[in-house]
């Protein structure tokens, strides 16, 4: 049952391959900080020292969101999901402890369990970097010790109690809102139903990087969508072009944030401009063709029919292809 009319049936596999058959989805997002999120390692944010555009030779450093940082929190509000309208019972498959194995989040996503198997992600994600440097993207916060009676106390400073001095807890660097991390989200071999899976899983993810529940607000933004024969560019270079057509424009005001309608523009133009460099066969979906294909996507997962259909069709593809493919690898690796 094809759940889109907007799309050609030429882009989708009928059900998920064993072997690379050489389909690509890439999901053009731009991922914008809305609050003060943290992504970092070690106690410190990422960053990279990285070339500022492609026409524009100086260096700069970059935050840097690393791959990992933007899948596992995609693929979880997809787990929530598949719970939430009893495709997964939470005792069947539990993230990162014991997986499942038959579920589409475990065969579109990836699993492995030592022994007992293993399935390679179909979706790949890269670091993604900031447009703006890192010292226009970043602030630090002092973290104090509040008491019960709603007062704080900081190094050197007296607290709440008499005679007694508190420190502070600690210093950290947070990104500032409205910091855009272009990203490029790409999908092997889909399906239309593992296509819509990732579509909404990037369109209901809400929280991104350490401390989610109280902070790390990210609302991600599609420009567009790229079925190809192969992989295209990277993060970077369609960030360093994103730069240079700012750059340009006069649009990079700098310490000012970015303007959205600015950098949407700036995608926009500079993925054209790369994709016409590129040396594979591709169907590039940008402006009206996109804003026609997110309408139908939206109408489909905002209701409760909608969304239950995808995700039975994208639990019955998950199936088919563990009882095919995984219970003859789990078979094998117990002889």
């Amino acid at each position: 049952m094809s759940l889109l009319k907007t799309l050609e049936n030429k882009f989708f596999h009928a059900e998920i391959p064993y072997k690379p058959m050489g389909k690509y989805a890439h999901f053009l997002t731009v991922r914008i900080t809305e609050s003060y999120p943290l992504f970092q390692t070690d106690g410190e944010l990422n960053k990279a020292r990285v070339r500022a555009g492609i026409e524009d030779k100086s260096t700069i450093s970059r935050l840097s969101m690393f791959k990992r940082k933007q899948s596992t929190p995609e693929r979880l509000v997809g787990r929530e999901l598949l719970r939430t309208y009893g495709f997964v019972k939470p005792e069947e498959c539990e993230y990162n402890v014991e997986f499942g194995m038959n579920n589409p989040d475990c065969i579109i996503y990836g699993f492995a369990i030592g022994d007992s198997g293993s399935e390679k992600s179909k979706v790949v994600v890269d670091t993604a970097f900031s447009i703006t440097a890192f010292d226009d993207s970043h602030e630090t916060f002092t973290l104090n010790a509040p008491f019960e009676n709603g007062t704080m106390a900081s190094k050197g400073e007296k607290g709440s109690k008499p005679g007694e001095v508190t420190s502070r807890i600690n210093q950290q660097d947070h990104i500032r809102p409205q910091v855009f991390f272009p990203s490029i989200v790409t999908l092997k071999d889909p399906t239309e139903a593992s296509f819509l899976y990732v579509f909404n899983n990037i369109l209901r993810t809400r929280h991104y990087g350490a401390q989610t529940t109280r902070t790390g607000r990210v609302r991600n933004e599609l420009i567009g969508v790229v079925f190809a024969d192969g992989e295209i560019v990277s993060n970077l270079r369609w960030t360093q072009a994103i730069y240079d057509q700012m750059k340009a424009a006069g649009t990079l005001k700098t310490p000012d944030p970015l303007d959205e309608d600015d950098v949407a523009q700036a995608a926009k133009t500079a993925i054209q401009s790369l994709m016409n460099e590129e040396f594979i066969v591709h169907t590039d979906l940008l402006d009206q063709d996109f804003d026609s294909l997110l309408r139908e996507v939206k109408s489909l997962t905002a209701s409760e029919d909608g969304i239950r259909a995808l995700l039975a069709q994208a639990d019955k593809e998950a199936k088919a292809y563990a009882e095919k493919h995984i219970g003859k690898k789990a078979k094998a690796g117990a002889k």
